[in-house]
């Protein structure tokens, strides 16, 4: 695959991940100690594109600290930020100047994927398509955009899948998040506005002829835009390890405490006779002696006292010196 540039879009506030989005923007977060837009930038490096610009919105210091100049990763940065956020083709407008000349990949900054990216770009180049959008059937028919195809060609963005479906249905496709662009996008994209793809950009570029390419992905696509998502794909991966805990540095457990499916952020103490299952512990919480936190989100108070929660947030409350967010609602 011959090296080219790319964009990872990591401007979102993560407003389904609050608390845990507070102090940090979603693709900032830890996942087994590397943040979620490493997982990005390594694998697009894996690809040859290593010259890749990155947008910034909401607490756009903690994606900097999060991946610094990109060597950690194999990859060069360039850092392009937002004071008015501008959606996902109004971030490509704000970074043309970075981008025009040549075909260029656009990638979420909040998935985990190993689809083979050249073999979409083959697809790209075979179709001569304006852009090609890389997707997955959805077999459990979860909340994501339906997109439909038509010999290979996107042709229409529906609603959310039926859950009450026939067995006998096929799945509908979902979009990954990994877009690949030629240059003459930017004749569709208004200028200086917030816009979005799916619903600003591609609907104009297939209303006017345009060929938006359909590549049917194939591999692993993990996809953390939620609390009770984070923990299953963070459980996910490591089972993947033959572990069921991870814990950051200087955390501490108790040598008659248990702890089980959890992901223990930095610094965390957890007490003795402490019971905690199915839980994500944030940053230096400390859970006291003979606690039971099962199936909760926990960070600590002082970090969101005073904020008001996000209208998508899930509900909490202050239990002493920690914020404790239910997961089974």
């Amino acid at each position: 695959m011959p090296r080219m540039r790319a964009m990872i879009l990591s401007a979102g506030y993560g407003t389904r991940l609050w608390p845990l989005t507070e102090d940090r923007t979603k693709p900032a977060l830890p996942i087994l100690g590397k943040p979620l837009v490493g997982y990005v930038a390594e694998y697009l490096a894996r690809f040859g594109c290593n010259d890749i610009v990155v947008n910034l919105h909401y607490r756009p210091d903690s994606v900097k600290r999060a991946l610094g100049d990109g060597s950690r990763f194999g990859v060069k940065l360039t850092y392009v930020e937002e004071p008015v956020i501008l959606g996902t083709s109004g971030a490509l407008d704000n970074a043309r100047s970075l981008l025009e000349g040549d075909t260029f990949i656009v990638i979420n900054g909040k998935i985990i994927t190993d689809i083979d990216l050249g073999a979409a770009l083959k697809t790209h180049r075979e179709t001569g398509a304006l852009a090609t959008m890389v997707l997955l059937p959805n077999a459990r028919r979860e909340r994501f955009s339906m997109v439909e195809v038509s010999d290979g060609r996107i042709v229409r963005f529906a609603g959310m899948p039926d859950p009450n479906h026939s067995a006998a249905e096929a799945s509908p496709w979902m979009f990954t998040g990994i877009h690949i662009f030629e240059p003459r996008i930017f004749d569709y994209i208004p200028r200086g506005i917030f816009s979005d793809s799916v619903t600003d950009v591609y609907p104009r570029a297939i209303a006017s002829g345009e060929c938006v390419s359909a590549h049917a992905g194939q591999g692993t696509w993990y996809e953390l835009s939620t609390i009770q998502r984070y923990l299953e794909i963070s459980l996910r991966l490591l089972a993947q390890q033959g572990l069921s805990i991870f814990a950051g540095p200087a955390s501490d457990i108790a040598s008659t405490a248990s702890v089980d499916e959890s992901i223990l952020w930095d610094g965390v103490t957890i007490g003795q006779d402490a019971r905690v299952s199915r839980a994500i512990i944030g940053d230096g919480v400390h859970i006291p002696n003979g606690a039971v936190i099962e199936n909760c989100a926990v960070v600590r108070h002082s970090l969101i006292a005073g904020s008001v929660p996000p209208l998508k947030a899930l509900k909490g409350e202050q239990k002493g010196e920690n914020f404790v967010v239910p997961l089974g609602q």
